[in-house]
C-alpha cells in the first residue's frame, strides 16, 4: 500500500486529471529539475512533445494549456482559475514564456509544443502508458541541456520514465500500522484487529499526520467539493470547446425546487443535479477535486451530498467515514488495476468512482465491513466494459451525464447490499481484476482517443 487518501483526492482544476493536471505537474517538475541542476539560466528554449492519448485528445482536454502553465511554474492545486486565460493570452500574444515564473524564453507554439498523433509512446521510453510527454531544454546554440519523459497515469499522478517514480508523496508500507494489498487482506486485518474499515484507514493516515490534521484535511476536501456543486448549480452558459453544450444543472436544480418534495424520487434527481453540476464545472476548467479522476469527479461528491441532504442523522462523522472508506476502495483499484481512462476505458474512472461512492455511502450509514465490500463490488460489476469515447476529445459528452448515472448507480448499489445478506458470489478483488483485464483487452481506440464509439459516430455541431 503506497497511496494516501490525500493523493487520491487532490484539489486541482478541470477538465482532466490525466490530460490537464498530470501534464501541468510534469511540466512544473521538469522546470524544477532544470533549476535544481543549475540549468535554468542557460535554457533558451523548451520543447514539449505529446504522445498517445495526450496527443489525440490533448487539445480538447486542455493539455496544451496545462503544459504552458506548468512550464510557467503554476501548480493545479494553487492556480487561480480566473487567472488562467489572461496568462495564456500573454504567452501566446508575446510569443514568450516565463520559465518557472522568472526566466523569459522565446516560445513558438508550432515548434515548441508538438502533438505526435500517430505515435503511441516516446521513442526510447521504458514505460508504456498511452499518456506520454517528453520535455527537452536547449541552450542559445541549440545544444540540448536536458530531456525527460513523463507519463500521466490517471488521477493527476505522474511518473518519470527515467526514475520510474511517482511525483506524489506516496506512503511507504513501513510507515503504516495496517498496510493492505487486497480487499480480502483489508477485511481480514480489520476483523483481526476488531476495526471498521474507516477506523483502519484513519490509523494509516494518522501515521503520516495527526488525526486532527486528517480530519481537517478531509473536511477541506469536502468543502471544496460542496463549493464546486454550488457553483455548478448557479452558473449558466455554454461550455467551452465548440460543441455548444449548454450547462443544465442550474435549470434542473430550479425545476426540482419548484416541484418541492412531493416526488418520492426527487432525492435521486438531486443526485443527478449534484453530479452534473460538478462535471460542468470541470468541463469549464473550474476548481474540482480528483475523485479519483477529473472525468469522474462528480460521482463521489454527489453521493456525499445525497447522504448529507437526505439521510436522517447525517453528520460530519458520517462524512469522515465516507471519505476514508471511499479512499480505501480507490487505493485498491489504483494499486491493483488502473484509474486511467486511456489505459482501461471509463470503467477505470466512472466505474471506480461508483464503486468508491457505493462503499463510502455504506460506511457513512454505519454498514458493516462486509456490506461495504459488497456495495463496492456491485458498483463496479455493472460498469465493466465501459469505454472512454469523449466527443471532440472534450470531457462533456458523454462524461457529464455518465457521472450522473454513476452516482445514482452507487446509491442503488449501496441499497442492494444493505438489503442483502453479506454472502455474495463475486468478491471485490475479483471484480477489480476483471476490470483491469477487460481494460487490457479493450481496443485502444475506445480508450480516450476519440477515434471510436460516440466520438466517431456522433456528428460534431
Amino acid at each position: 500500500m503506497k497511496t494516501s487518501l490525500f493523493d487520491l483526492f487532490k484539489i486541482g482544476i478541470g477538465p482532466s486529471s490525466s490530460h490537464t493536471m498530470g501534464p501541468m505537474r510534469a511540466a512544473r517538475r521538469f522546470v524544477s529539475s532544470l533549476e535544481t541542476a543549475g540549468l535554468l539560466d542557460r535554457t533558451n528554449r523548451v520543447c514539449a512533445e505529446l504522445y498517445g492519448s495526450l496527443a489525440l485528445t490533448g487539445i480538447g482536454h486542455g493539455t496544451d494549456r496545462a503544459v504552458l502553465l506548468g512550464l510557467s511554474g503554476e501548480d493545479p492545486a494553487t492556480i487561480d482559475p480566473e487567472a488562467i486565460e489572461p496568462k495564456l493570452e500573454r504567452i501566446r500574444s508575446s510569443h514568450q514564456l516565463l520559465l518557472a515564473g522568472r526566466k523569459a524564453i522565446p516560445f513558438a507554439e508550432r515548434t515548441d509544443l508538438l502533438f505526435h498523433r500517430d505515435t503511441m509512446f516516446p521513442e526510447g521510453a521504458q514505460t508504456h502508458h498511452p499518456n506520454g510527454v517528453r520535455f527537452s531544454a536547449y541552450d542559445d546554440s541549440g545544444a540540448m541541456l536536458a530531456s525527460e519523459i513523463f507519463f500521466s497515469i490517471g488521477g493527476g499522478f505522474i511518473i518519470s520514465d527515467a526514475e520510474g517514480t511517482s511525483s506524489s508523496p506516496l506512503m511507504t508500507t513501513a510507515q503504516l500500522p495496517y498496510p493492505f494489498r487486497s480487499a480480502a487482506e483489508l477485511l481480514q486485518m480489520a476483523a483481526d484487529k476488531r476495526l471498521t474499515i474507516w477506523e483502519l484507514m484513519l490509523e494509516n493516515e494518522s501515521a503520516l499526520r495527526s488525526a486532527e490534521e486528517v480530519r481537517n484535511g478531509i473536511l477541506r476536501i469536502w468543502s471544496v467539493m460542496q463549493g464546486c456543486i454550488d457553483r455548478g448549480m448557479r452558473t449558466e452558459g455554454i461550455l467551452p470547446g465548440g460543441l455548444n453544450v449548454r450547462r443544465r444543472a442550474p435549470r434542473l436544480a430550479q425545476r426540482l425546487r419548484d416541484k418541492g418534495s412531493s416526488d418520492p424520487l426527487a432525492p435521486l434527481d438531486w443526485v443527478t443535479v449534484y453530479a452534473m453540476a460538478v462535471n460542468e464545472e470541470n468541463a469549464a476548467g473550474g476548481r474540482v477535486v480528483t475523485a479519483p479522476t477529473n472525468g469522474a469527479a462528480g460521482v463521489v461528491p454527489a453521493v456525499a451530498r445525497y447522504y448529507r441532504d437526505f439521510i436522517p442523522g447525517a453528520d460530519d462523522e458520517g462524512i469522515l467515514r465516507y471519505f476514508l472508506v471511499s479512499a480505501a476502495i480507490g487505493i485498491l483499484y489504483k494499486e491493483n488495476a488502473s484509474i486511467s481512462g486511456a489505459e482501461v476505458g471509463c470503467q477505470g474512472e466512472v466505474g471506480v468512482a461508483c464503486s468508491m461512492a457505493a462503499g463510502g455511502l455504506m460506511a457513512a450509514m454505519n454498514g458493516t465491513n462486509g456490506q461495504i465490500e459488497h456495495a463496492a463490488e456491485i458498483g463496479m460489476e455493472h460498469n465493466l466494459g465501459m469505454t472512454c469515447d469523449p466527443i471532440g476529445g472534450l470531457v462533456q459528452i458523454p462524461c457529464i451525464e455518465r457521472n450522473a448515472m454513476g452516482a445514482v448507480k452507487a446509491v442503488h448499489a449501496c441499497r442492494i447490499a444493505l438489503n442483502e445478506s453479506e454472502s455474495h458470489k463475486v468478491s471485490l478483488d475479483q471484480v477489480i481484476k476483471t476490470m483491469y483485464l477487460t481494460g487490457l483487452d479493450m481496443q485502444s481506440r475506445y480508450k480516450e482517443t476519440s477515434l471510436a464509439g460516440l466520438a466517431l459516430n456522433v456528428i460534431e455541431c
